[in-house]
């Protein structure tokens, strides 16, 4: 089979186009014939090494969308199933593997291009809105990096659920009105939220801010948490720490909360499941989209982690293998 293989952390020639062995599935376990994978900014970060070591040679990405080719005799799955997935050892490839508790059948109303926008950051964007950060319809919440792929679907499920003030902070204000458009009330940039979220909040402050930034972000986002209020934070785009001291939180009152997809797929993948199957309902009634910047050729993989490099898109990047 084809697929993308790196021997080394680097920049993105460490790609390489090339021919790899089938994944050999094992008990509870399918093999899936890809369609499609996304390209998430943890591919990026892996691929440069800055997520931890790793064992070459090595497959990067973290979902597919698919159809089953091979499942055991008393799994709930046929071939030609068609799944979105949490494969193992990466997704840029023809075939992957992929834990039956990680599979989840799409149904006929979604295709299957629409579906593979969705695993991580859909999957991800739900529990982060509804379990970990609990908003409620009057808060006033701040979505960090809200043009892409999270910041899509957190805007969405803002709206869905009726939120009284979302604030969406972006890069640039090109992006502006792509990410009103998904529900966004307020849109700034990360030199001018402190002041935007004062303004708009009466001077009380955000009630739930969602950070996937980290470095300086993190603590420009509690110069602007409420009392009681909560900060999530679930990833470090900017590759620096952010810094929290104990005076941040007991006399306000306010908590922190982190959360990680890959930490939850590999310790609680149960908790996964009943998540997947409201945000698939969700696509397939169309209440809720994922706009796609751009489909690579599997073999284009380099270039798609440009453009995600670069920050100029909106929504999701895909590779069609």
């Amino acid at each position: 089979m084809k697929a993308i293989i790196q021997y080394e952390f680097g920049d993105t020639d460490v790609l390489s186009f090339t021919e790899a062995k089938v994944p050999e599935i094992k008990e509870n376990e399918v093999l899936i014939k890809t369609a499609y994978s996304s390209v998430n900014y943890a591919d990026i970060k892996k691929r440069r090494g800055s997520k931890g070591s790793s064992n070459f040679p090595l497959i990067l990405g973290l979902d597919v969308a698919g159809t089953i080719e091979i499942a055991g005799v008393k799994s709930s799955f046929s071939k030609g199933d068609r799944v979105i997935a949490f494969p193992k050892g990466g997704s840029y490839a023809e075939f992957v593997k992929a834990s039956e508790q990680l599979v989840f059948k799409i149904p006929d109303e979604l295709t299957v291009e629409q579906a593979a926008t969705m695993p991580t950051v859909s999957i991800l964007s739900y529990i982060l809105l509804h379990e970990i950060g609990q908003v409620k319809k009057m808060d006033t919440i701040v979505i960090h990096s809200a043009a892409g792929g999270v910041g899509s679907i957190l805007l969405q499920l803002a709206k869905l659920l009726g939120v009284e003030k979302v604030i969406a902070t972006v890069g640039s204000m090109q992006k502006e009105e792509y990410v009103k458009s998904l529900g966004a009330d307020v849109v700034c940039t990360y030199d001018t939220f402190i002041e935007e979220v004062l303004n708009h909040s009466n001077d009380l402050g955000a009630n739930v801010i969602f950070d996937s930034v980290a470095g300086e972000i993190t603590s420009k986002s509690l110069d602007c948490l409420a009392l009681y209020g909560t900060l999530v934070q679930f990833g470090n785009s900017s590759g620096k720490a952010g810094i929290i001291k104990t005076s941040d939180v007991h006399s306000s009152c306010r908590n922190i909360k982190g959360f990680s997809l890959g930490t939850t797929r590999r310790y609680r993948p149960e908790f996964i499941a009943p998540i997947a199957e409201e945000v698939i309902n969700l696509f397939a009634s169309k209440k809720v989209y994922l706009p796609i910047e751009k489909v690579f050729d599997l073999r284009d993989a380099a270039s798609a982690h440009k453009l995600m490099e670069s920050r100029n898109y909106e929504g999701k990047v895909l590779l069609k293998i």
